[in-house]
């Protein structure tokens, strides 16, 4: 994956940047040792790798705007960071960058149960907000399956969703405000305590726009009450083709279950192996979760079962206690990590119309034996944001290339199926070159106005999103 060469003025300035940044942030919020910026070549998407010049942990948003300031005016590049889970390399900096992280900036700054909104700081992890209101039986619906780790301003860069969010939505449908510095310092705020925000709906610009046009530092979002109780229950497949009919017929029927989970057989196997869920031996399994007072949850469950015997499943169970639906989830939400344990891999996060799922699953089963690379899928089947797990070995020559090439083809089949490239990672430098498979010129200079306003040089985040040498053409005529 090309990078950006790094300016040669902006590194041999580097002594002077660091002495005007430690002039407005604490000395242990400066981080420029070669030794310790390692720390910050990548994120999750590991197999990329760039240390910063220079790494800063702000703890307000005065001291976030003082930071940039600084780096507008040198010309520097600024890279966001929230807790580094991303899977697109939306995170990787620069040589010459900047990384600003926001981890130290985790505090609860307003709670208000009437009118069912937190503000926090958006370093604050997305479980510790459900976490901060949970004894008054409120939660955050946003369940992304990092929420123990990622922060809510990447959740916010990447309008992340997760298991639950079929039901509740995505980050974009629970996000009520920001507080946001652009890049030569200001301070603005978008929307606030309140549902519906007057004027241009900037907040709907500001969430998934990754990092492109300011650095979210603030964040008002909203919270639930917590249903009455909800249930899983599990629906084993012969195979993938059928289990997703099965979701089909379910969307279609208009049962809205709070999340339908789909797996098949290497991610059933291997995540049973992780976390003892009992789950069955079949090719492909979904679980569903419905919720609401006990009669809501049996009258769902028995639609979804009469649905679900009409695709003659191998096994359909009930979860029968709360320990075994916290070991269910348990299993799914472990996926990732237990994958990682067995070979090195690429996640995707395609999306697609749900009546293609069929068609989509085979395509990717065709592309597995043409590539000769092993593919688990594990995936948000409810709204059609797929996850293939494309297994390769890191330490083979060629390995990752073919990976690459494969995750390139499955994500231009999610386009071609009506869908597109990115759910809920964002498109960092993963799939920025593949940009141009859904978007036309004309679609691209849009977006690209929009960064022109609110980053006029060009400098937050760079080499992400579009394509390289369109981006850095931007760059150079503007700086």
């Amino acid at each position: 994956m090309e990078m950006p060469k790094p300016s040669r003025f902006v590194l041999s300035k580097k002594d002077q940047i660091v002495a005007a940044l430690l002039a407005v942030l604490p000395e242990d919020a400066v981080i420029s040792d070669p030794m310790e910026t390692q720390a910050y070549e990548c994120d999750a998407l590991t197999a990329y790798r760039c240390p910063p010049m220079v790494a800063v942990l702000p703890r307000t948003t005065q001291e976030v705007s003082e930071v940039l300031k600084i780096c507008h005016a040198e010309g520097v590049p600024v890279v966001p960071r929230g807790s580094g889970t991303s899977l697109a390399g939306g995170a990787l900096p620069t040589a010459d960058a900047v990384i600003l992280g926001v981890s130290r900036m985790n505090k609860v700054l307003e709670t208000d149960y009437e009118n069912r909104f937190i503000r926090v700081q958006s370093g604050r992890t997305n479980l510790s907000v459900s976490g901060a209101v949970e004894d008054e039986d409120f939660f955050y619906a946003p369940d992304p399956s990092s929420q123990l780790a990622c922060a809510i301003a990447g959740n916010i860069a990447m309008n992340s969703g997760g298991a639950h969010c079929l039901k509740y939505g995505v980050t974009t449908n629970n996000l009520m405000g920001v507080t946001m510095v652009l890049m030569d310092g200001t301070i603005i705020e978008i929307g606030g305590a309140h549902l519906d925000a007057p004027d241009l709906d900037l907040l709907g610009v500001v969430c998934g726009s990754e990092g492109q046009l300011g650095v979210v530092t603030e964040a008002t979002l909203r919270i639930l009450a917590k249903p009455e109780g909800a249930r899983p229950v599990l629906i084993g497949f012969d195979s993938n083709a059928v289990a997703g009919a099965c979701v089909a017929d379910i969307i279609k029927a208009g049962v809205l279950p709070v999340a339908i989970e789909f797996m098949d057989r290497p991610i059933i196997e291997i995540c049973e192996n992780f976390a003892k869920a009992g789950y069955p031996q079949c090719e492909a399994l979904l679980i569903v979760e419905v919720e609401g007072s006990e009669e809501e949850i049996q009258d769902q469950l028995d639609r979804i079962s009469q649905i679900a015997k009409s695709h003659n499943p191998v096994e359909l169970r009930q979860s029968s206690s709360d320990a075994e639906s916290a070991a269910i989830w348990l299993g799914r939400k472990s996926a990732f990590g237990a994958v990682g344990q067995v070979a090195d891999y690429m996640c995707l996060d395609g999306t697609i119309p749900v009546s293609e799922l069929p068609a989509v699953l085979k395509g990717i089963e065709d592309l597995s034996e043409k590539y000769g690379l092993r593919v688990g899928n594990v995936f948000h089947a409810g709204d059609g944001n797929m996850h293939p797990l494309i297994m390769f070995d890191a330490n083979k020559p060629g390995d990752l290339e073919l990976c690459e090439a494969m995750g390139a083809d499955i994500l231009r089949l999610c386009v071609a199926h009506g869908g597109c490239l990115t759910g809920e990672h964002g498109v960092g430098i993963e799939k920025r070159d593949l940009m141009t498979d859904q978007y036309s010129e004309i679609d691209l200079e849009a977006q690209m106005a929009i960064k022109d306003v609110f980053d006029p040089k060009w400098l937050l985040n760079p080499a992400k999103v579009f394509p390289l040498s369109v981006s850095q053409d931007r760059r150079e005529v503007r700086s």
